[in-house]
């Protein structure tokens, strides 16, 4: 059943900001179909991405405009290659949300050595697979902000609580307008 905000779709995390030493943070976000973040982790820059999927999906909760629980578990998950592991696509699975992204092609090629063995490869929907973009636009949104794109914070609590921060500004604005 889609959320009463429209249904959230999560593509994820991609790392953005800079300190002296060089890139050392990356946000990694959840967003809905329109790009209203629905939740944002912020780790060191060395991390992969693919491993903080389930952290990320965790921190998501949409309230219900009626009664009932706060939304966790969005329709689907439409990410880029760096989410493509069996361990994020068999965690996506037990939790029944619909996985939307592409093979890696070192994991192609393994499954096809294996011939028969190597299984089925996972299908990708190429139509709901072209949304990706809303999480980049997001992210072009939050460069705009001159503080979380230079990475001027010396603390990692600093630097989430502007990520947070922009995410209540973002959603703001969208629903400013609303009775």
């Amino acid at each position: 059943m889609p959320s009463p905000l429209g249904g959230p779709r999560e593509p994820a995390g991609h790392g953005i900001g800079r300190s002296r030493g060089g890139l050392t943070t990356k946000i990694h976000a959840a967003v809905d179909r329109r790009g209203r973040p629905l939740a944002v982790v912020v780790t060191g820059g060395q991390r992969n991405d693919g491993a903080m999927l389930e952290q990320v999906l965790a921190d998501i909760r949409v309230p219900r405009l009626g009664a009932g629980r706060s939304r966790t578990r969005p329709d689907a998950v439409v990410a880029d290659r760096a989410y493509s592991s069996g361990v994020n696509r068999r965690a996506l699975a037990r939790r029944s949300i619909t996985t939307v992204i592409p093979q890696k092609r070192d994991e192609i090629a393994a499954r096809k050595r294996r011939g028969s063995l190597g299984g089925r490869p996972p299908g990708l929907d190429v139509e709901t697979y072209k949304g990706r973009n809303v999480v980049e636009r997001h992210f072009t949104l939050t460069k705009q902000w001159r503080g979380l794109a230079t990475r001027y914070d010396k603390l990692a609590i600093t630097y989430r609580a502007a990520t947070v921060l922009s995410a209540c500004i973002t959603w703001s604005r969208l629903l400013g307008d609303m009775p």
